[in-house]
């Protein structure tokens, strides 16, 4: 198993104990994501290279969308001595708070070419009500 990432071995550095510490740290984060709204509704992207459809979970839960998944390794190991290795596997979560006007209702996801892409409608909004005459009945 190699140690960890960017930790070659090969060269001793001072950057090292640093790189430890930061591999430590990216573990605590997950696939990096934006959003972005128009007229319609929500588009939140998250990079997800490498992971399957069967290994990614969505799910709406009181106004949140929160996305888990796990990047499996591939590799073999036997018989091979790894240098380094910069590649991350294993499970993340995100999740995003959805906005008032957001129909979490019709959340709909694509996978392609390691993005997915999650769309959420606008809820349909309601015209107020006009303004009205009311009329004033004797006694």
């Amino acid at each position: 198993m190699v140690e960890s990432a960017h930790k070659t071995g090969l060269i001793p550095s001072l950057a090292d104990p640093l790189r430890q510490v930061g591999a430590k740290l990216a573990d605590w984060f997950a696939p990096a994501s934006e959003a972005a709204v128009n007229g319609e509704g929500y588009r939140i992207s998250m990079e997800v290279p490498g992971v399957a459809e069967g290994d990614l979970d969505i799910s709406v839960h009181d106004g949140v969308v929160t996305v888990s998944g796990e990047k499996k390794s591939s590799r073999e190991e036997q018989g091979e001595t790894w240098f380094f290795s910069e590649r991350d596997y294993g499970a993340f979560s995100r999740s995003f708070r959805l906005p008032p006007d957001a129909d979490g209702d019709k959340v709909k996801a694509a996978l392609k070419d390691g993005l997915l892409t999650i769309t959420v409608p606008k809820q349909a909004q309601t015209p107020p009500a006009g303004a009205r005459k009311v009329s004033i009945s004797k006694g």
